[in-house]
């Protein structure tokens, strides 16, 4: 069995580098952008299987170099632990609801970063990047091909015990990245954080940011997390919820997309 399973992962892979020589992009109006940021749960810890390196023909990813290529899990590269996050599922029900275009994906979530560190000009060691500029300087290189449909955001752990201030941080950021990238009506979604265990009082404070700014900030919505379940570590959640959380992502873009005041 585990020499059929490494077959089959290699055989995934030939085809993944076969399609990235045939990435096609279409005209920007079709080629629909979105922008994945916060920690690591949105980078993705979820253990990476056979199905995950299958990529969908019209989903491809902004790799390291900013090179256009086939989107397969880990999207993220933000540490060594990256693995299946929540984005591809989302591009993928994105795609099949728009068969006329080309979903590509923007990395730029930091596993372990503060909000602190979304602002101009913070350098964060755990990742050797700076998670604002960069965000910023990635999603600017993809807009010379597509058009940003959403903004995908999942953080909070970092600064739950600075909570205090966090419903200011995350204000900033939204407005900031619309400013920086002419997306006042693009859609910015919040994931919950993990309800697994009962939420300490920085955790409420952080969760009640979330809610409030997804109603201040519209285009917004907000993503609830019940029921999803996490990898041994008791920290990220594990591949099936990841897959689940992409899922309610997208059904929370439908539904702010379905009133009319986002093309």
């Amino acid at each position: 069995m585990k020499k059929f399973i490494s077959i089959f992962i290699l055989f995934a892979v030939s085809l993944t580098l076969f399609a990235a020589d045939a990435v096609k992009l279409p005209e920007k109006s079709k080629f629909k952008l979105v922008l994945l940021i916060g920690q690591s749960n949105m980078a993705g810890r979820g253990f990476v299987e056979p199905a995950d390196k299958i990529p969908h023909p019209r989903v491809v990813m902004l790799d390291r170099q900013g090179n256009w290529v086939p989107a397969v899990d880990p999207v993220h590269f933000d540490k060594r632990s990256a693995g299946v996050g929540l984005c591809r599922t989302f591009a993928n029900q994105l795609a099949e609801d728009n068969p006329d275009c080309v979903i590509g994906l923007i990395p730029a979530a930091c596993g372990g970063s503060s909000l602190v560190h979304w602002k101009p000009g913070i350098y964060f060691s755990a990742t050797k990047s700076y998670p604002y500029d960069d965000a910023v300087n990635r999603a600017k290189r993809a807009l010379k091909d597509g058009t940003l449909t959403a903004i995908l955001f999942h953080q909070g752990e970092a600064d739950s015990r600075n909570s205090r201030v966090y419903h200011q941080y995350l204000s900033q950021l939204i407005d900031a990245l619309r400013n920086e990238l002419g997306a006042r009506n693009v859609p910015f979604i919040i994931g919950q954080l993990s309800t697994v265990k009962p939420m300490n009082s920085g955790k409420k404070r952080v969760d009640a940011a979330h809610r409030l700014c997804a109603l201040e900030n519209q285009p917004a919505g907000f993503v609830p997390s019940d029921g999803l379940t996490l990898n041994p570590d008791k920290i990220h959640f594990d591949r099936k919820s990841l897959i689940e959380f992409g899922k309610r992502y997208y059904k929370v873009y439908k539904e702010i997309t379905s009133k009319g005041a986002v093309k």
